[in-house]
């Protein structure tokens, strides 16, 4: 398995997944002690963003600091392929 490396912003993406997982964690305990529709779908709203702030700073940074300002045909097809995530 191929080991890469820690970029700087890793631990932001650690910090705003550890939000995500706080906040699905309220999901769960809302749904199960029966609180309001509108409670829940707000808390798994702040998941969603949370998640999806994490992986765009992921993304954003790979892009900037792992491909080559050359513009090889390698990373010419990296970018395509994790830019389908954005």
């Amino acid at each position: 398995m191929t080991k890469y490396d820690t970029h700087a912003s890793h631990e932001a993406v650690i910090i705003r997944l550890r939000k995500a997982d706080g906040h699905l964690r309220a999901v769960i305990e809302m749904i199960e002690i029966g609180k309001p529709c509108l409670d829940i779908a707000q808390q798994l709203q702040a998941v969603e963003k949370a998640i999806t702030n994490a992986k765009r700073v992921l993304i954003h940074d790979h892009m900037d600091h792992c491909l080559d300002a050359d513009g090889s045909d390698a990373d010419r097809t990296e970018l395509k392929a994790i830019a389908k995530y954005l």
